[in-house]
């Protein structure tokens, strides 16, 4: 008996191995070789084709001096900060959807703020990139409507801002001192869906018992939020908060699109991921790019180091 017990378990030990292997393989092919070849062309002056020379660390040298990569960590530093803060909303309509008496009514803003996730991201920042049009777009012709645009030219003014004009339409992606603010307000009112689906899990995992106790004491709907709802969810923020730091740190498909391979004009709006980018594809340097995306693999690793070492959850 003992022996068909152990005949069986090596038979599914087996059986584990004979999917693991291809998944292992298959990871290693696809993820952890194009890294390795990005390590080993970073010490390389390649453009690309079978010529390249061994330049040992002159890539990394030339990192040191270039001022346009590491004045995009100031611009990276800016949006990380901003979409930190557009964690709030996200929350914010978990904590109303999981308070809702009616299951149906829950079930159905679920649903609703699930939705917009069927639209592909490239229509989203196509439609965004509309919507700050100059002559057309949907911010300048409301802007006009309230005569919200009277009020910037005061302020403009004022201030001495040179950016807003009476007779001339805001350019936002195309004025340097706009295109900040106009990344930020991208993407309002900033309700992300798996950041709602994923606080939703966490604060469905709270007991009634904690509310009942919560009513007992007289605690408001403030009063349950910071001292029950805020603080059990807060491995989920802290997951969250992990993921958008990485994301925004590497992404530079929504500055591309919206302010081309420059990042605008002045490059105001140029970030790490898209200097890298730029250098591979429209510079034809693929090597120093490889090398750049080293030293922005080191970065992030620092930051999510540093987070999952001093942001702790305590349980």
């Amino acid at each position: 008996m003992a022996q068909s017990i152990s005949t069986h378990k090596a038979l599914r030990e087996w059986r584990l191995y004979f999917f693991i292997v291809p998944a292992l393989a298959a990871v290693l092919t696809f993820s952890y070789f194009p890294a390795a070849s990005a390590l080993y062309h970073s010490f390389f002056d390649w453009s690309g084709g079978d010529t390249k020379e061994f330049i040992g660390l002159g890539n990394f040298k030339r990192i040191l001096s270039d001022t346009i990569f590491w004045q995009s960590f100031v611009t990276i530093f800016i949006l990380v900060l901003a979409n930190v803060f557009k964690l709030v909303p996200s929350i914010g309509m978990a904590v109303l959807i999981h308070r809702m008496v009616s299951d149906r009514m829950q079930y159905f803003y679920r649903v609703g703020v699930v939705i917009p996730m069927l639209v592909p991201g490239i229509v989203t920042l196509f439609i965004w990139k509309f919507f700050y049009d100059p002559n057309l777009g949907i911010l300048n012709t409301i802007l006009d409507l309230t005569r919200m645009k009277n009020v910037l030219v005061w302020l403009d003014g004022t201030f001495g801002w040179g950016i807003f004009y009476a007779d001339i339409p805001i350019g936002w992606l195309s004025t340097p001192e706009l295109i900040i603010p106009s990344l930020i307000f991208w993407g309002f009112p900033w309700i992300g869906a798996v950041g709602v689906l994923i606080y939703l899990a966490g604060l469905q995992s709270i007991g009634k018992e904690l509310y009942e106790a919560a009513d007992i004491d007289g605690a408001g709907p403030f009063q349950k939020f910071f001292y029950i709802e805020f603080p059990l969810i807060l491995t989920q923020v802290r997951v969250t908060l992990i993921l958008l730091i990485i994301h925004t740190l590497q992404g530079y498909g929504q500055q591309f699109l919206l302010l081309g391979e420059n990042g605008g004009p002045a490059r105001a709006g140029m970030t790490p991921g898209l200097w890298m980018f730029n250098r591979a594809f429209f510079n034809g340097e693929f090597g120093y790019s490889c090398a750049l995306g080293l030293v922005l693999f080191v970065v992030i690793l620092a930051l999510t180091w540093v987070n999952n070492k001093y942001v702790r959850v305590d349980k």
